[in-house]
């Protein structure tokens, strides 16, 4: 097998295969609030942890932003923030950070999230949501994804994947973790948008009678069915009749 380009040792190897189904929403990069921030006034909260934020400027260790969900803006430390890309990637979060994140009450068992690992430089950690019962806590499990040398990635070594984007779409529908992955983590103000969009109406048209079709004329001026086409409905349906098995293979 021969070795791979220099730009697959990467770690951007790994996020290239992205899919192509991918919605506008899903690849946006966002940027997140880490901590409740207090406003100026000490009366109410600028914004919470897990909300997406506008940046109107950025000084370096400073940033303006905006809150999406209250309008109130804040001079904030830039590490209050993390950036998200492809919706689940979170990057420059500690493993307590992410648990905080994922046991936010709007997350559901399976919520997930993939962030920067803290112990292995290069690596990623994938972090779970598993909701409890009555009788058992809510706990965050982490799993630890390992790249191999052509930048393909695992949890497993028996079960590889050329991207991070290949790794959550196996697991978002098979179980081999400690339960499947159902969705990425809640943000406020975005996941908030999204499902504020309105759903298609679906309009069920009228079920046809064909046997009536063929039996009387529709008073209508614009009947469903032509002349034509109802004299060859009659035509079948005669030949058909009483013969219960012209269906059967």
């Amino acid at each position: 097998m021969g070795n791979c380009p220099t730009r697959c040792q990467s770690n951007l190897a790994i996020l290239e295969n992205s899919s192509d189904s991918a919605t506008p929403d899903q690849q946006e990069d966002v940027i997140v609030s880490l901590c409740d921030y207090p406003s100026f006034t000490l009366t109410e909260q600028t914004m919470s942890i897990g909300e997406k934020l506008t940046i109107i400027s950025d000084d370096g260790d400073f940033i303006m932003v905006r809150s999406i969900s209250t309008g109130r803006e804040s001079y904030i430390p830039t590490n209050y923030t993390a950036k998200v890309t492809h919706r689940w990637l979170f990057k420059g979060i500690s493993r307590c950070k992410a648990e905080e994140l994922l046991m936010h009450p709007n997350n559901h068992n399976g919520a997930f999230l993939i962030r920067e690992s803290e112990t292995s430089r290069g690596g990623f950690s994938l972090s779970i949501l598993r909701r409890g019962n009555s009788s058992s806590l809510d706990c965050v499990k982490h799993y630890r994804i390992s790249q191999l040398p052509n930048g393909w990635v695992h949890i497993s070594p028996r079960l590889t994947f050329p991207s991070l984007h290949h790794l959550i779409q196996h697991y978002l529908g098979l179980d081999g973790l400690c339960c499947q992955l159902t969705a990425p983590c809640f943000i406020k103000g975005l996941d908030n948008m999204m499902e504020a969009r309105p759903v298609p109406t679906a309009i069920r048209r009228p079920t046809i009678n064909w046997k009536d079709v063929t039996r009387k004329r529709p008073e209508s001026d614009n009947p469903l069915v032509s002349e034509g086409l109802r004299e060859a409905i009659s035509s079948y349906l005669q030949m058909t009749e009483g013969d219960d098995s012209s269906w059967d293979t």
